[in-house]
This record gives structure tokens, C-alpha cells and sequence, in this order.
């Protein structure tokens, strides 16, 4: 058992049955009256939602043991999308809702499985921060077509995502993705 006073950005807490991740906290102590702590909670896989708690100064928390693992998606059925461990080549099965972006992901692709340790059970996965990917349709850019600097289309991508890039980016263009955005990060010479 843990107190308030061990919570951390990053954590992962148990509370009413549920598993929680600490995404932000902060002590408060007003003029009058305890000390508490306001916190904004994440389920893990099941973003951008959050959740505000606040706990009493000095209250036990029940902390979750988490390890995260490197697995590598081999490929997509009806029950979900397979992933073999890199090291163990031990396969499992995770439901698409808990995978961030998951229409970023392509064959092949290594993502960090976050299992929660007692039950052994997978509460996320997440791509990495940034992505290569090859652009399989935009329309042209044409010369003058803007009004300003900063103008964005959409392309599709080889993993059938559709995403914003700059006007000269074009058909068959190798670029770099930020799965955290889902925006376009750079392109790949």
C-alpha cells in the first residue's frame, strides 16, 4: 500500500476495480481547512479520455505493478490484431480499442504492450512516437495554389490512414508520421 504522498506522473493505481494511469497531480494545500491532492486520471488504451479525482492528503492508494514489452504486429482477424513478443516469440491477441492510433500501424511494426503484472493481462499498446510511412495517393500540389505559408492536403498512406501534409508532398513520398498528433513530422529523402 502507498499514500498520496508517493504518487508519481506515470503511475498506474488501482481504483474501484479499475486500472488507472496518473497523468497529472498536484498538492494542495488551501488556507482552511486539509491538504488534498487533485489528480486527472487516464484508463490506459482508452485515450484522450480523463478523469479528475482528488484524494485526501496522506490517503492510501493501491499502486499496479506494470511491464512494458516490445511486441511486433505480425497481422489482423476477426478477434483483433496478433502480435508475437520479439524475444520469446510467445504470439497474443489485443483488441484494436486498445491500440492508439491504430490505423498508423503497419506490417511488421514493433509497439510497447503495457501488461498489468498480478492479473498478466494487457491494459495498452502504444506505436512508437514517430512512424515511417510511404504516401500511396495525394493530389497534385499545384504552383500558387495557396494563399498562405502553412496550407496542408490529405493523403493517404500505405496503411490506409489519411493524414494532413504539406502541398509538396506527393504520390509515392516516403514520410515521417507523430502517431502521438497524427500529424505529418517530416519528409524522408
Amino acid at each position: 500500500m502507498a499514500t498520496t504522498a508517493d504518487i508519481k506522473i506515470g503511475m498506474c493505481i488501482e481504483l474501484d476495480g479499475k486500472t488507472f494511469q496518473i497523468v497529472d497531480f498536484q498538492h494542495v494545500k488551501p488556507g482552511k481547512g486539509p491538504a488534498f491532492v487533485r489528480t486527472k486520471l487516464e484508463k490506459p488504451g482508452k485515450r484522450p479520455t480523463c478523469m479528475e479525482n482528488t484524494f485526501s492528503a496522506g490517503a492510501k492508494i493501491e499502486p499496479v505493478r506494470v511491464e512494458r514489452r516490445p511486441y511486433q504486429f505480425t497481422y489482423e482477424d476477426d478477434l483483433g490484431a496478433h502480435f508475437m513478443h520479439t524475444e520469446t516469440f510467445e504470439e497474443i491477441n489485443i483488441d484494436k480499442n486498445l491500440i492508439d492510433n491504430y490505423d498508423l500501424m503497419a506490417d511488421g511494426q514493433i509497439v510497447e504492450v503495457m501488461f498489468h503484472t498480478e492479473k498478466e493481462s494487457v491494459l495498452s499498446a502504444e506505436l512508437p512516437p514517430i512512424v515511417d510511412m510511404e504516401v500511396t495517393y495525394t493530389e497534385p500540389g499545384i504552383k500558387g495554389d495557396t494563399a498562405s505559408t502553412n496550407s496542408l492536403k490529405p493523403a493517404t498512406v500505405n496503411t490506409g490512414a489519411t493524414i494532413k501534409v504539406p502541398l509538396f508532398i506527393n504520390t509515392g513520398d516516403k514520410i515521417r508520421v507523430d502517431t502521438r498528433t497524427r500529424e505529418y513530422y517530416e519528409r524522408i529523402k
